[in-house]
C-alpha cells in the first residue's frame, strides 16, 4: 500500500484522466469544492495511512465517474433529451427513518432509485434487461466486503448493499460539494464552506446523474433521499419545480447520540483519532443550521406547501406501509396490489436490527439538554406533534 504523502488536486485528477482517457470536466465548478476538502483534509481529518489510501482512491474514483459520464452524454443525445418528472424526495435529520422509508418506496414497480452499484460505476448506464445481473454488481459487493473486514460494526448501524437504494450524497459526491465526504471525515471547515455554498451547480449534475442512470431503464418516478438536502431546497425546486417531498423527524437529542455514533465509527476507520465530544459538537452545529434553514424555507414559500408532507419516526417505525399510504394519499399516487405485497414482503425481510443492535449514549459522546438541546428549541416547538414518542428531550 502506497499512501499518498499529500494530496494535490492536479495529481488527482490527471489519475483519473489516465484512467478513463477522457479529459473532459464539465462544469468546472466541482474544482472548487475539491480544492476546499483536500484542504480540510489536509488539517483537520488527521488520516492514518490507511486513510491517506483509502481517501485518494475514492477521490480518484469520484473524479474518474465524472468523467466518464460526462464521456457518455456527449456520445449519446438520448441521455440529454431524459425528463425527470414528480421526483419524491425523503429528507429529514439522520436517523429519523428516512433510509428504511426510502427502500419501501423504492419497492413501487413505477419507482426508480439510484442503487449503490449504480452509482459506484455508473458508465455505461444500467439497463433493464440485465439490472438484476449486471456483473458490476459483484464488484461493487466485493468492495463493501471489503470495507465490512475494516469497519465490522458499521453495517450495526447503517446497512450498505450493491443492490439496495443509495443517497444522493454519492452522486453529489462526484461534484464534491457533499456531505458522503463530511460524514466519513472530520472536516469541520469544509463542512461549514459547503453549508454556505450555492448549489445550483451541484444539483444541476444531480439532474444529468439521474438522465444518465434512467436512459435504459426508465420509470415514471424518481424516488430519492438524503437528510442532508434539507438546508439545499431553494436549489432542488429550481432543479425540480414539480418535486414532492416528505420529511421526517425525530427527537433531535436522540438523533444527535445516534448519528455521531455513525459519524466516529466511520471516521475512525480512516483517522489516527477522532474526539467523540468534538465529532458530536460538529454534528449538533450543522445539523440545527440544516433544520433552520429548511425551515426558513419552508416559512418562505407557503405556495409548495402542497409539496410536503410531513411524518414522524414513531409513526414510520410502528406502521411502515401505513406511512406509505399517507404519502401516496397526500401526494395523489397510486399504490397498485403489486406495489402493496412488494413492499410487504420487502418490510418482511428486513428485520430493524438485522445485523445486531447499535449501542450507544448522549453521555459517551458529552451531549447535554442544556449545553446542546437549546439550539433545536424552534424545530421541537414547530414539529412537536411529529416528535411525540420518538426519543427523550
Amino acid at each position: 500500500m502506497n499512501a499518498e504523502p499529500r494530496f494535490d488536486p492536479e495529481r488527482l485528477m490527471a489519475a483519473a484522466e489516465q484512467r478513463t482517457g477522457h479529459s473532459d470536466w464539465g462544469d468546472p465548478g466541482f474544482r472548487t469544492g475539491l480544492d476546499h476538502l483536500i484542504d480540510s483534509l489536509e488539517r483537520e481529518a488527521r488520516l492514518s495511512e490507511l486513510g491517506r489510501y483509502a481517501t485518494a482512491e475514492a477521490m480518484i474514483s469520484r473524479l474518474a465517474n465524472r468523467l466518464d459520464i460526462i464521456a457518455y452524454r456527449k456520445q449519446r443525445p438520448a441521455v440529454e433529451a431524459q425528463t425527470i418528472r414528480r421526483p419524491l424526495f425523503v429528507l429529514g435529520l439522520p436517523r429519523t427513518g428516512t433510509t428504511i422509508l426510502h427502500e419501501v418506496l423504492a419497492q413501487d414497480p413505477d419507482h426508480i432509485s439510484p442503487l449503490h452499484w449504480q452509482v459506484m460505476k455508473p458508465v455505461p448506464p444500467p439497463h433493464a434487461d440485465n439490472i438484476d445481473s449486471d456483473p458490476r454488481i459483484a464488484e461493487v459487493e466485493a468492495q463493501l466486503d471489503a470495507f465490512d473486514q475494516i469497519a465490522p460494526n458499521f453495517k450495526t448501524i447503517h446497512e450498505m448493499g450493491a443492490r439496495l437504494p443509495t443517497e444522493c450524497l454519492s452522486i453529489l459526491a462526484m461534484y464534491f460539494i457533499s456531505d458522503e465526504w463530511s460524514a466519513t471525515y472530520y472536516v469541520p471547515t469544509y463542512r461549514r464552506w459547503c453549508l454556505d455554498h450555492d448549489m445550483h451547480g451541484a444539483y444541476r449534475w444531480h439532474h444529468q446523474v439521474l438522465q444518465h442512470l434512467q436512459v435504459d431503464c426508465a420509470r415514471p418516478r424518481w424516488v430519492l433521499k438524503s437528510p442532508l438536502h434539507l438546508p439545499y431546497l431553494q436549489a432542488i425546486f429550481d432543479e425540480y419545480p414539480d418535486a414532492s417531498i416528505v420529511w421526517t423527524h425525530r427527537e433531535p437529542m436522540t438523533v444527535m447520540a445516534s448519528v455521531s455514533s455513525l459519524a466516529q465509527t466511520l471516521r475512525a476507520t480512516f483517522s489516527e483519532g477522532i474526539d467523540p465530544k468534538l465529532t458530536a459538537q460538529g454534528e449538533v452545529e450543522h445539523l440545527s443550521q440544516a433544520l433552520l434553514r429548511g425551515m426558513r424555507w419552508r416559512d418562505a414559500h407557503p405556495e409548495r406547501k402542497h409539496q410536503f408532507i410531513d411524518l414522524g419516526f414513531a409513526e414510520i417505525m410502528r406502521d411502515l406501509l401505513g406511512a406509505v399510504e399517507k404519502i401516496y394519499a397526500h401526494f395523489g399516487f397510486e399504490l397498485t396490489a403489486g406495489a402493496r405485497r412488494r413492499m410487504e414482503n420487502y418490510i418482511r425481510d428486513r428485520p430493524r436490527d438485522k445485523h445486531g443492535v447499535h449501542s450507544y449514549s448522549a453521555a459517551q459522546f458529552g451531549l447535554g439538554e442544556a449545553q446542546h438541546g437549546v439550539v433545536f428549541a424552534p424545530y421541537r416547538e414547530r414539529f412537536a406533534h411529529f416528535l411525540a414518542g420518538s426519543g427523550t428531550g
